[in-house]
């Protein structure tokens, strides 16, 4: 049984999501350790590969580091990327709040907020298409989608991530809003050539998700893939998953 405080931190990392899987960090097997000792923690952190991107590496280590701070009790925070080769970078700029560009000065242009903004634009069109296909498997015609609200969506997870999605992109969710909307907000007029693509996006997003988790099982050895310790997943067997 892990103590309350410990149990705390891993509840609030849960919260920190990989910025293109769109999963949490905990349920990914990213974090390896919690250490918790008075006001001081320590969160240990590892990727599917030594050389994973380093902006997104950096976006989960930051925002790591910013949810466990803002807990009362957590005076002094420490998270850690290890077997990265851009570790120290991002350590080292997370702790001292150096942004993006100063952890890796001459090297980088500007902060990450675009690139987030994209990948949770990105998230939405996924959780929007999962959505409709709820509603498709519940007998909708997909010219009818056009005329759905989110009142029609049935309760569950897949609702209550598109509500998620939309709040983070800055989208209303009243209950007799428009289901289908693109980014911006407004209603799309060609669900059929939405829904396409939509799909696309969510297929590519499920599938970096097994990739992700065969390397890690393959890095690492332990049961972190999604098939046997090895990783290896047969390609048929991963785009029936992802479809």
């Amino acid at each position: 049984m892990r103590a309350p405080r410990e149990q705390e931190v891993w509840i609030v990392l849960g919260l920190v999501r990989d910025p293109e899987l769109d999963e949490p960090i905990t349920d990914l097997n990213f974090v390896t350790e919690v250490q918790v000792s008075e006001h001081h923690v320590l969160v240990r952190l590892r990727l599917p590969t030594y050389f994973c991107a380093p902006n997104f590496a950096y976006l989960m280590v930051a925002d790591a580091h910013d949810v466990v701070s803002r807990l009362s009790w957590a005076t002094d925070v420490t998270v850690r990327l290890e077997d990265h080769f851009a570790s120290d970078e991002i350590n080292g700029g997370v702790a001292d709040d150096a942004g993006f560009s100063g952890s890796f000065p001459g090297q980088s242009e500007g902060e990450l907020d675009e690139l987030r903004a994209t990948f949770q634009r990105k998230a939405h069109t996924a959780c929007l298409e999962r959505s409709c296909r709820s509603l498709l498997d519940a007998g909708w015609e997909v010219e009818g989608l056009s005329r759905a609200r989110l009142s029609d969506l049935p309760a569950g997870a897949a609702k209550d991530a598109l509500l998620r999605r939309r709040s983070e992109i800055g989208l209303d969710s009243e209950p007799g809003d428009p289901l289908v909307v693109d980014a911006t907000g407004r209603p799309v007029t060609d669900v059929h050539k939405h829904l396409r693509f939509a799909k696309t996006v969510r297929v590519s997003i499920d599938g970096n998700g097994i990739f992700c988790r065969g390397l890690l099982a393959t890095r690492y050895g332990d049961e972190s893939g999604p098939g046997t310790l090895s990783g290896v997943i047969p390609v048929t067997d991963l785009w029936r998953r992802a479809s």
